[in-house]
C-alpha cells in the first residue's frame, strides 16, 4: 500500500481493497475526510487503469510540458530513445 499526502491530498494505492478500508476508515476516524472515489488525475499526472490486465500507469505529459514552458524549451521537437528490452524493471 502507498499513501501519497500533498497539503490537503491524499492518495491513497493498494493491491489489498480489505486493506485499504480498513486503512480509509480508520484515518476517517482520526482526520476529518471525504472519499472522493477513484482518482484519475493529481497535480501533474495522469492515472491509467487496465482492470482486465490489472495494470496502473502513469502519464506525465501535462507536467512534463509545463516544466518545457517554464525553462522556455517547449518549441524543442520530441525524440526516441532506445531502452533495452527488460532495463526498466525494478
Amino acid at each position: 500500500m502507498f499513501l501519497s499526502l500533498y497539503v490537503d491530498d491524499m492518495l491513497l494505492v493498494g493491491n489489498n481493497l480489505e486493506m485499504n478500508e480498513a486503512t480509509k476508515k480508520w484515518l476517517s476516524s482520526v482526520f476529518e475526510m471525504k472519499d472522493m472515489g477513484e482518482a484519475k488525475c493529481i497535480p501533474g499526472m495522469e492515472i491509467i487503469r487496465n482492470y482486465r490486465k490489472k495494470l496502473l500507469g502513469m502519464c506525465w505529459e501535462a507536467y512534463t510540458k509545463k516544466v518545457l514552458e517554464q525553462f522556455q524549451v517547449h518549441y524543442s521537437k520530441p525524440s526516441y530513445t532506445p531502452v533495452e528490452k527488460g532495463l526498466t524493471k525494478v
